[in-house]
């Protein structure tokens, strides 16, 4: 059921909001001894003086492709949005040995202070947590529900997304990440550790498998992408086509049909 695989090639096709990639080294505002991030923009150079609007802190991981996917498509969805359009990425990683270190450094802290990614202040907000990251940057900028549902008018939809949001922001991920540790990361092989959350991992699968088999669903909620699937599918990134093809047939459709 699992195999390692390279996140971002992998996962970018599935949305097709590619992460961008024009790099500068202008502005860091919190500087860390060993850490020299890599900074993204658009449009316009950071500068002290133009501090983007939104700072996304972000590493190649299913939590960080989460987020990294979904503003880059509400850059796409709302062009005329000034905060969309010059965000600033930080990709956090570096050379330095100490770099394992640098999510639990004060400056960081500071932003999410678990000391974990991926995180991002909104003009000077700091928010944490990917599912409230998404929802957060649902709210403020997401203006026509192109990626979530009214609660008032579309209640039954928006309560659908929130239960399947929090299904993987509690389940999938916090199983599937501890049984790719003890599977490919521990010192240590503990054949009962990998058993217990390998197991649960496919128990949860299982769950959304019969989600996805009610009807001919190209979404996990309703008639579109929703926030729900930003969440899930960065998780999907492992051998699903046996035991789960409703999954995986959803997944084949976004690659193509995005």
């Amino acid at each position: 059921m699992f195999k390692q695989v390279t996140l971002t090639r992998r996962l970018l096709p599935i949305l097709s909001h590619p992460i961008p990639s024009t790099r500068t080294h202008r502005y860091h505002p919190h500087p860390h001894p060993h850490f020299i991030p890599s900074h993204h923009s658009h449009h316009r150079p950071i500068t002290m003086s133009t501090e983007p609007a939104i700072v996304h802190y972000t590493a190649k991981t299913p939590n960080g492709s989460c987020t990294s996917i979904f503003l880059s498509a509400l850059r796409s969805a709302y062009p005329s949005q000034p905060d969309l359009q010059s965000y600033q990425i930080i990709p956090m990683s570096g050379s330095h040995p100490s770099d394992h270190n640098y999510v639990k450094a004060p400056w960081f802290l500071a932003v999410n202070p678990n000391g974990r990614l991926p995180a991002v202040t909104v003009r000077g907000f700091r928010v944490f947590e990917t599912s409230a990251i998404l929802c957060y940057l649902a709210e403020v900028y997401d203006v026509r529900r192109e990626f979530s549902f009214d609660p008032g008018r579309e209640g039954r939809e928006y309560g659908e997304m929130m239960q399947w949001l929090f299904f993987t922001h509690g389940g999938i991920g916090p199983m599937q990440g501890q049984a790719g540790h003890f599977v490919f990361a521990a010192p240590e092989k503990i054949e009962y550790a990998q058993k217990r959350y390998i197991n649960e991992t496919r128990r949860l699968y299982g769950v959304l498998e019969g989600q996805l088999k009610k009807g001919d669903k190209k979404y996990i909620v309703g008639d579109k992408l929703t926030l729900v699937d930003f969440k899930t599918f960065p998780w999907n990134l492992i051998d699903l086509a046996v035991e789960f093809p409703a999954i995986k047939d959803v997944q084949e459709g976004l690659k193509v049909g995005a």
